[in-house]
């Protein structure tokens, strides 16, 4: 935990030596990875107490739920199938990871903490494609061709 606090430090004493070159804060927040708001909070913090006061702000915000050991667990059981933890189908959605963080951990997030806890983990949004695997794409492409176009509605034509 002290590695992300010694890093986010790194990134306040960096973000506070480019405004003092005279960097804008817009700039600084696209160089350094972060909101445009968060560096004007840095400015201000910077223009009261200097660089140390940077450096000594400390992250502020809620303490995580879940330590290193809890989320490298999520993460080597979200490789396995949810079938396997008791669910009907094939697919993690958030609201099964959800449940089953409530499972593993005790811990109750929204769906939406968790969308950002699995991106985190370096997952991603993926949907499975919803074609059927049997189909035929000759048919398919016929079924446009053909058969789609007769039987659409017509324009109506103007009355005689």
């Amino acid at each position: 935990m002290s590695k992300k606090i010694d890093e986010s430090t790194k990134r306040r004493v960096r973000a506070g030596r480019m405004l003092l070159a005279g960097k804008g804060p817009t700039e600084v927040a696209k160089e350094v990875g972060v909101a445009r708001q968060t560096v004007h909070t840095w400015k201000d913090i910077l223009d009261e107490g200097g660089i140390d006061a940077l450096r000594a702000m400390g992250d502020k915000g809620r303490p995580a739920q879940l330590d290193e050991r809890q989320l490298g667990v999520l993460r080597r059981t979200l490789l396995d199938r949810p079938t396997e933890h008791g669910f009907g189908t094939e697919l993690w959605t958030p609201k099964r990871i959800r449940l089953l963080i409530e499972r593993l951990f005790g811990v109750s997030y929204s769906e939406v903490h968790v969308w950002r806890i699995i991106g985190a983990l370096g997952f991603s949004n993926q949907k499975p494609e919803r074609r059927a695997i049997e189909r035929e794409a000759d048919a398919v492409e016929q079924f446009k061709r053909k058969t789609w176009p007769a039987l659409k509605k017509k324009p109506k034509g103007k009355a005689a």
